[in-house]
């Protein structure tokens, strides 16, 4: 057993010598260009800025969530870029959601990612719940008041009292924009307990669900799995994790899905952060398929696009914090258009961390 680990942790430093800019694979090419850091005391109307777990964008203006259940809110900021640099960033309003009445009234909205709908002008929002206190995951609509509109339906088995067993702190963490325009995806950052473990320093089949739900009805037509990735770095004070944490869908069936791993014990060097380039054209729908270890299934096809750990000597403090949001920004002056990236820096209250946002190239060779 002590030379397995042996191998495996001359294996991991071995790949982490790398360093690189440029990231691709037979479909997509990204370029590291720059990093952002947020003032860790930046307050805004009275809230202070942290918990940045998604962002969008839409004509110049980006729309970031905060995952404080105590005060879930939106802020709306603007973002500017010269020479492929962020040279600043304006968080000019912030809206407070109304959640001590009506239908969102004892729920916990730990929310972890936002798209805006330009044609209704509305917010649609994933939340995590609190699995362990009942707390159901919730896909939801909100005005641009922050007042409550309307919910999907979610799949019986990602509810909270399911017997299938969303994982606390593991359920709706991804939403992205299905690339017809007619749906969206929404990803679980972790397997449920029926589904397979979670993922630990060696390989394991630890499958995540993504499930597309239609935009008219609210409710989910199809769903595929992605397995994710190991631990990557030794877990010296015995935790560790990593999921999904957004995505985006870029062609038909074919994603960018972000992977965030943290682990303790190696102070602010604890994060992973891994861009895949995902086809899932021929991955097995399992909306109807309730457990994932004893039924086929297929899941989509991964190839690493991006490793953070790359882009180390780039990185302003050299640190890759907790990334938990991605987005396409605007067209940059070559034409290419850009990927934003942002962190969650958890308040602070897990040591110091930072409010982070990452500006990449992003060119599709479809």
């Amino acid at each position: 057993m002590k030379k397995s680990l042996l191998i495996i942790f001359i294996a991991v430093f071995t790949v982490g010598c790398k360093s690189t800019r440029v990231g691709r694979t037979a479909n997509v090419e990204v370029q590291f260009l720059h990093d952002y850091n947020l003032p860790e005391d930046l307050e805004v109307k009275g809230t202070s800025v942290g918990g940045l777990s998604g962002i969008d964008h839409h004509e110049g203006k980006y729309y970031l969530v905060s995952d404080q259940p105590s005060n879930p809110r939106i802020y709306v900021a603007k973002l500017s870029i010269a020479e492929e640099k962020i040279d600043t960033i304006a968080i000019n309003d912030v809206i407070l959601l109304e959640k001590d009445s009506g239908a969102l009234k004892d729920k916990h909205l730990d929310l972890e990612s936002i798209l805006f709908d330009a044609k209704s002008g509305e917010f649609l929002l994933t939340s995590e719940g609190n699995i362990k206190n009942g707390k159901d995951p919730m896909v939801f609509k909100v005005s641009e008041e922050g007042k409550y509109v309307e919910s999907f339906a979610v799949p019986e088995n990602l509810l909270a009292e399911s017997i299938k067993k969303p994982r606390n702190n593991g359920t709706f963490e991804g939403l992205a924009a299905s690339y017809d325009g007619k749906g969206v995806w929404v990803a679980m950052e972790l397997p449920l307990e029926t589904d397979g473990p979670k993922a630990k320093l060696y390989p394991t089949k630890s499958p995540v669900r993504i499930t597309y739900f239609d935009k008219t009805t609210g409710k989910a037509t199809k769903q595929f799995p992605y397995r994710l990735e190991r631990i990557a770095k030794v877990p010296w004070l015995y935790f560790a994790v990593n999921g999904v944490t957004d995505l985006l869908e870029y062609a038909p069936d074919k994603f960018l899905v972000l992977e965030r791993g943290f682990v303790a014990g190696h102070g602010q060097n604890g994060n992973t952060v891994r861009i895949f380039d995902v086809d899932a054209s021929l991955a097995t729908n399992t909306l109807d398929i309730n457990n994932l270890r004893v039924s086929f299934n297929n899941p989509a096809k991964k190839t690493l696009l991006y490793d953070f750990k790359w882009a180390k000597d780039y990185l302003s403090q050299e640190i890759i914090d907790n990334i938990e949001g991605i987005t396409f920004g605007p067209v940059l002056p070559n034409g290419n258009k850009s990927l934003i990236l942002i962190s969650d820096n958890n308040f602070n209250s897990m040591g110091k961390q930072l409010n982070q946002v990452i500006l990449m190239e992003y060119t599709s060779k479809n």
